[in-house]
């Protein structure tokens, strides 16, 4: 539809239509209802691409994150949408399944989209010499990851802190043989948490195993790798995770043998989702602030708030998967 068609509905000028559909106050309010009357009356639904053209500046963001099946990065959108939205941004999404390949696509994609600002929330390692970011006159927020260059805000969690909380919180309740189930994919984030478990395990002197589970599926995964460590004859009083998703996996195969938890065997997670909370028991975790990591990257994308590098503590959150260990571990 044309904007003359509504001109000639309101019987107003074509530039009083656009005046109106661009948002500016030189209109009459008798005649802006007018206007605004034919518009409803005609179902008109304005070019906000060539509106951005006009006006030589973009109200859309970019979000790029990893996995999209994954309550962690999906939590994180939907706090970062949530901001945005309140403040007149529109929020594109794009997966890249944890492959290089297709985050320089999704980049390439949203440049071409010419967004405002763009957010890189992935665990698999960025290029820092990827010519997109290099030729981007965007703001682009990092999390776990560190590209130097202007207009670039890094966020860090220290994984690293959070696996030896977990590790010490076991250790003071009697833990002395500890299992950890590691992903199966080599990313930054979670081999900082596999190699603080050994660390930690390692200068406390506990007995220690680990493995990784075979699928990204995390719950599948989690259960499949119990029932290779309990049927390895090793025989932990603590099982660590690399996420809560594995976690629910390893409780549902510990349940499954009769295997009680945390009386037999004590159970942790980490990334705090909200299946944390609500499964049976309700898992030991490690809390990362996902609200305080969308308010900053929202700010560093819109209000200029940008800062080379902001690091994040954990925070231990303890529930009904540990308890005391038992002298004689179940076999």
């Amino acid at each position: 539809m044309r904007l003359e068609d509504v001109a000639s509905k309101a019987k107003v000028s074509v530039s009083t239509v656009s005046r109106v559909v661009n948002g500016f106050e030189s209109v009459k309010p008798s005649t802006r209802k007018r206007v605004m009357a034919a518009l409803e009356q005609m179902n008109y639904r304005p070019n906000l691409q060539a509106r951005e053209l006009v006006a030589g500046k973009s109200n859309t963001l970019g979000v790029i994150v990893s996995n999209l099946e994954n309550p962690f990065f999906v939590e994180i959108f939907h706090l970062l949408e949530e901001q945005a939205h309140k403040a007149g941004f529109e929020v594109l999404v794009g997966n890249t399944n944890y492959q290089p390949d297709r985050l320089a696509t999704c980049i390439d994609m949203f440049l071409g989209r010419r967004v405002s600002g763009l957010a890189i929330i992935v665990s698999e390692q960025v290029d820092p010499e990827l010519k997109q970011l290099a030729q981007a006159g965007i703001p682009i927020a990092f999390y776990d990851a560190a590209i130097p260059g202007k207009r670039r805000t890094g966020i860090h969690f220290d994984y690293g802190k959070g696996m030896s909380l977990l590790v010490r919180h076991l250790y003071d309740l009697g833990h002395r043989r500890m299992a950890y189930i590691g992903y199966p994919l080599q990313l930054g984030p979670t081999e900082d948490r596999r190699d603080a478990f050994l660390a930690a395990t390692n200068k406390l002197g506990v007995q220690q195993r680990y493995l990784a589970g075979r699928e990204h599926s995390g719950y599948a995964a989690g259960r499949e790798a119990t029932r290779h460590l309990l049927d390895s004859g090793f025989a932990p009083t603590a099982i660590l995770c690399v996420n809560d998703l594995f976690a629910v996996g390893v409780l549902r195969e510990l349940r499954s043998r009769n295997i009680a938890v945390p009386g037999d065997i004590s159970v942790t997670g980490f990334d705090n989702i909200e299946i944390a909370e609500f499964s049976g028991p309700s898992i030991t975790t490690i809390n990362i602030p996902r609200e305080r990591i969308a308010t900053t990257i929202f700010r560093s994308l819109t209000a200029g708030d940008q800062r080379a590098q902001v690091m994040i503590d954990p925070d231990l959150i303890v529930r009904e998967s540990t308890g005391i260990a038992h002298k004689k571990p179940r076999a």
